[in-house]
């Protein structure tokens, strides 16, 4: 273990030194010194092993991912504040949207760049983005800014491809396609383009845009499907056909 280790070898070395500049009775000194050491090691792993694994959990990446669970609240706050109609309260969520938005780009990023993936981070960097998504899109629907049908096929397709994830899962793993990041960028900025209290072009704009975000919610809803069966049925037949090579 890492802190038995650095017992062990901290000791080693002292006894080393002590024996270069001093005399054999320091020599003769130095296994009980060792034999301390080594008995002593074990808690200290212990210790340090937890310390460390509890610090992994604190890491820039999942505390990241809090923030946009601390968001979620507040943004609903400001969303409906002064009956959801007022342009300045409606700002100011969009702000933050667009903050947990942002970091939505970079936890994931920063936790697979510098190895700081915990099984924290596994559970709750999912939970953020469909709390945060999911929020704006009920907010607006109850305000009426957006069809119930928008916000019921955005919402559905995101549960329903995250449940088959954990479903096929035993199989392999359904990596996020380029058409996925498409999506959730356009998602973004649809969704972003819903709360801010638009007129004009740029209202007539913010419909197509989530045009587009449906469409692509759609297509790539199904593209994730497919991936699914195709990686159900190969796990099925290598299963089939190990089970085969064994028996025989």
């Amino acid at each position: 273990m890492p802190g038995g280790s650095s017992a062990s070898s901290g000791g080693s070395s002292g006894s080393a030194g002590v024996s270069g500049l001093s005399s054999a009775g320091a020599d003769a000194a130095s296994p009980a010194a060792d034999s301390d050491a080594g008995a002593k090691a074990p808690r200290g792993a212990k210790i340090a092993a937890a310390a460390v694994n509890q610090a992994s959990v604190w890491n820039i990446a999942n505390l990241l991912t809090m923030l946009r669970l601390v968001l979620v609240p507040g943004f609903v706050a400001l969303m409906l504040a002064d009956g959801g109609y007022d342009p300045a309260w409606r700002a100011f969520a969009w702000a933050a949207f667009a903050v947990a938005m942002i970091t939505d780009l970079f936890d994931g990023h920063l936790a697979r760049t510098y190895d700081l993936v915990t099984d924290f981070g596994k559970i709750a960097d999912p939970i953020a983005d469909k709390a945060i998504m999911g929020a704006a899109l009920i907010c607006l629907s109850v305000l009426g800014d957006l069809p119930w049908w928008v916000t019921i096929v955005i919402l559905g397709r995101e549960l329903g491809i995250t449940l088959m994830r954990f479903v096929v899962i035993r199989y392999g793993v359904i990596p996020a396609s380029r058409g996925g990041k498409l999506k959730t960028l356009v998602q973004g900025v649809a969704v972003g383009m819903y709360v801010l209290a638009l007129t004009g072009w740029l209202a007539t704009l913010r419909f197509w845009v989530m045009g587009a975000a449906v469409v692509l919610t759609v297509v790539t809803g199904l593209d994730y499907v497919r991936q699914a069966i195709v990686l159900r049925r190969q796990g099925i037949a290598e299963r089939k056909a190990a089970t085969e090579e064994t028996e025989a």
